[in-house]
Formats: structure tokens, C-alpha cells, sequence
């Protein structure tokens, strides 16, 4: 994985989709073997794809322009999302017996992922297919080439409506706007243009499940976080404490787990003891270095991870106005929205249009404007990653998956704080899980959308996070 860059660049340039059948024929045929060679995914498991094949058909036959809205909780979901299209919708479209041709999508994706995956990617996305946008800014050339395709592209378009990945297989985060938006501007292009066509929101679930709970290499993780973090394993007087605080985990366990997960020490309370030193370190370090004010409520009737919860959000709005303070940018909006604004500040530091024609001296003050924009961002980077928990999430149902999401957030933390590359131990092999639900027919709203355009892409957007969040199957 690439390093962000740290010294003055010259500007972003917009990367033009620039479809290759032949690279999407090439990409189809390896994606299985690489997908195995990349990630822990051994099956990918599909479910009514019999509905997206019907919209492909409407979509073929001129009846409908479609936008699939994928959920992205992974970074790996870019594979899964190709196994749907490319093996799992045209597997299905043949035995219902309708002639798809080649099943694809244009896609919408973050400018900053080739930045730090390697500047190829620029040029794979770009013949796939893909629209880069720069999400903490009105980037027009990218969503005027956005809403041309998802008019007139040979293919449907396909994005993240969640704008970035959580790290949680049962937690959507709160989507932007912006997939709304495009939607009705289709409706309203077709009206323009005289065409009959329907406008659809495909929204498609994607999530995660271990094939064997992970329940060893977890305790072997934790035991590593904790040595790391300078609390060790905790001793028999810190391990009744921790059980008589939560509860013995047997209380929450399978049978099958009781021989791992419930002997000696209850992983639960090892988890939670590490996560609250961890925020103990770090209110320390911003309390110290940045001097900001945490109170303490000793007296809260809450639960400790609810207090916990509480504890986390109030550091990262207090870590994000640390950041802000420096790009001198106002705090407005929603966690999410922040850290779009500090990373668009960040980078109008590092990608400068002059950097060509600057001298040495000039240009050694814009690396250095450059370092410092990079090491303000890590600040938006360790919130960015928390911007789901709810301190609750395991407690509520500690199924060995929310326990590893939960830890190797924890471990992520702890590489950004070491300033390291951010990979993933391997805890087992993995299924995916890919459910396409009932699309959201966008033209029946547009009278809503001309008399209260906000209230109405508001509307529709939480109605595409409920469709979403019941596509969330419980492990």
C-alpha cells in the first residue's frame, strides 16, 4: 500500500472514465483467483439477483436508467460487487432466460483511494469505467460526468451512498445526499430530453461472516493490543471486576464456544478494558498537547459502554476541532461532513496548481505546508475510522464478527498511532454476503422534488437507508 503523499504536489487532475471491454473481459476472468490471493473471502454467497437482473433487462431495453447503491462496509467490497456483476447476474439472467449481454456498471469512487493504492488504479478505474469525485468539495466536472452517465451510459452506475467504509458489518452509516440527488436529476434530464424512461435506486447489501468464530486468534489479538497498549493481561482481581461488571460472558455464549471464549477470562471485559485505556490515553494526549477539556460524569446513571460511547464521541469532536482549527474551517455539519471538509482543506495544501513553477526555496516552504497539512489530517484519519461506534455494538450481541470488527478497529487505532501501515491480520476465511433489494422507483417523487427539493432528496435518502438496513442479515 502506498503512503499518502507529504510534500507539495502538483494539482488533482480529473481522471475521465474511459471503458475498456476488453480490460472488463480480462478483470472478469482473474477477479476470482485474485480475489482469493487478496482477501480472506472464500464464498460469496448471493441472494435475490433475480430482481437486478429484471432492471438490467428493463435497463437493456431502454425502459429504465438505474443507479445501484451498494453498501460498503469493507474495503474489499469492490470484489464482491464484481462477483455480482460479472458472475452472479448473468449465472442468473440465463436461467430465467433473458439475454443481458455484458452485465457492468460505471461506478463512482473516491479520488483519494488511487493516492494511497497506487496510482494504477487511476488507470484500471478510469477503463472500468469509474468517476473520481473529491468528496469534501462541489467537484462539478465530476458529477456532471456522473449525471451523463447514469443518463446516457451503455451500462447502469453503481455507488456507495455511505461515501466511505465503517468497518461494521450490521451498521449503516448515515448516507449522503448525494445519490439522491443524481437520481432526481435524471428524472428531470429525461423529462428534458423527451424520454419515457423509469429512474430506480437499486439498493444492494453487502456484509461479512467468518466461516469458523475466530475465537483463538482474537484472544491471541487482544493479548497483542494489550502488551502493546502497556496493560498486559489482566490479573485474577481485574478479571473478577471486569465479570462482575459485564457479567460472566457465558451468560452470552453457544455451547460450542463455552471451551474458548468462556474459559478463565471473559474476552468481553478484556475488550472493553483495552478500548477504555485506549480513549484514557488519548483524552490524555489531547488534554496534555492540544489543551482541551473533557468532563468527567462520575455520576451518570449509564451503562459503562454507553458512558464509554458518550467518552468516544466527545474525543472525536473534540480531535476534529483541533484540525479544524488549523485549516480554519468551521465546524458545521455532521462527523462524516467534517471530516470531508478537513480532508478537502488538507488537500488544496498538498496538491497545488504551481508547483511546476515554483523556485527551491518557494517549493521547500510548500513541502513543508504540505508535511504539516498531512500531519493535521491524521487527526480527521483516527476519527474517520470510529465514525460508527456506538460503544454498544458488541455488548448488544458479541458474536465473534462484531468482536473481530470491534478489535481491529481497536488495532487500526493503534497502527495510526505508531504511524504504520494499515494491514489486516488474517483471522480466517470469510463468506460474503451480497442481497439485492426492492428498487425505489424516483419519478413518482418528483412532484415532491419541485415543490421542496431538500425535503424531498432528505425523503428519499432515509428511504434508501431503511431499505438498506433490512438487507443487514444478524449473525
Amino acid at each position: 500500500m502506498s503512503s499518502f503523499p507529504n510534500r507539495a504536489q502538483p494539482a488533482l487532475e480529473f481522471v475521465p472514465p474511459a471503458y475498456s471491454p476488453l480490460l472488463r473481459s480480462v478483470m472478469s476472468l482473474m477477479m476470482p483467483g485474485w480475489t482469493s490471493l487478496q482477501t480472506e473471502v472464500a464464498e460469496i454467497e448471493s441472494h435475490n439477483v433475480e430482481t437486478l437482473a429484471k432492471i438490467y433487462n428493463e435497463f437493456r431495453s431502454a425502459k429504465a436508467r438505474v443507479l445501484i447503491a451498494f453498501r460498503h462496509p469493507s474495503p474489499i467490497d469492490p470484489y464482491v460487487m464484481s462477483h455480482l456483476l460479472w458472475r452472479a447476474l448473468p449465472q442468473t439472467a440465463r436461467r430465467m432466460g433473458l439475454r443481458l449481454g455484458k452485465t457492468h456498471s460505471h461506478f463512482i469512487y473516491d479520488r483519494g483511494i488511487p493516492l494511497w493504492a497506487g496510482g494504477y488504479v487511476s488507470w484500471i478505474f478510469s477503463r472500468l469505467g469509474g468517476v473520481p469525485i473529491q468528496r469534501g468539495k462541489l467537484d462539478l466536472l465530476a458529477l456532471r460526468t456522473a449525471r451523463e452517465l447514469f443518463l446516457n451510459g451503455e451500462f447502469p452506475l453503481a455507488a456507495a451512498p455511505e461515501g466511505g467504509n465503517n468497518g461494521h458489518n450490521e451498521i449503516i452509516s448515515p448516507l449522503e445526499p448525494g445519490i439522491a440527488q443524481l437520481a432526481f436529476w435524471c428524472v428531470e434530464d429525461l423529462l428534458a430530453a423527451r424520454r419515457d424512461e423509469s429512474v430506480v435506486i437499486v439498493p444492494v447489501g453487502i456484509q461479512y461472516q467468518y466461516l469458523e468464530d475466530p475465537w483463538t486468534q482474537l484472544e491471541a489479538l487482544i493479548a497483542e493490543l494489550e502488551l502493546e497498549s502497556g496493560i498486559g493481561a489482566p490479573n485474577t482481581a481485574t478479571s473478577l471486576s471486569l465479570r462482575q461488571m459485564f457479567g460472566s460472558s457465558a451468560d452470552n455464549c453457544r455451547e460450542e464456544d463455552v471451551p474458548v471464549l468462556c474459559d478463565r477470562t471473559d474476552l468481553y471485559g478484556r475488550l472493553y478494558r483495552l478500548a477504555e485505556h485506549l480513549l484514557s490515553l488519548m483524552e490524555g494526549y489531547y488534554q496534555e498537547f492540544y489543551g482541551i477539556v473533557l468532563e468527567a460524569n462520575h455520576e451518570s446513571e449509564e451503562s459503562a459502554n454507553a458512558v464509554l460511547g458518550h467518552r468516544l464521541h466527545t474525543l472525536m469532536d473534540e480531535a476534529l476541532r483541533v484540525t479544524e482549527k488549523y485549516f480554519s474551517v468551521r465546524p458545521k455539519g455532521s462527523v462524516i461532513d467534517r471530516c470531508r471538509k478537513l480532508e478537502q482543506a488538507g488537500w488544496d495544501r498538498i496538491f497545488r496548481e504551481n508547483t511546476l513553477n515554483l523556485s527551491a526555496v518557494e517549493l521547500g516552504l510548500a513541502n513543508r505546508v504540505a508535511e504539516e497539512a498531512n500531519l493535521r489530517l491524521w487527526h480527521m484519519r483516527l476519527v474517520e475510522s470510529f465514525v460508527a461506534v456506538t460503544g454498544c455494538y458488541v455488548k448488544e450481541n458479541p458474536t465473534a464478527d462484531r468482536f473481530a470488527e470491534t478489535t481491529l478497529l481497536l488495532r487500526d487505532m493503534t497502527l495510526k498511532i505508531k504511524r504504520q501501515p494499515e494491514t489486516r491480520p488474517r483471522l480466517g476465511k470469510q463468506k460474503a454476503i451480497v442481497t439485492v433489494g426492492e428498487p425505489i422507483d424516483v419519478g413518482s417523487r418528483l412532484t415532491d422534488y419541485r415543490q421542496k427539493r431538500r425535503k424531498a432528496i432528505s425523503q428519499l435518502t432515509e428511504d434508501l437507508q431503511t431499505k438498506m438496513e433490512s438487507l443487514i442479515i444478524s449473525s
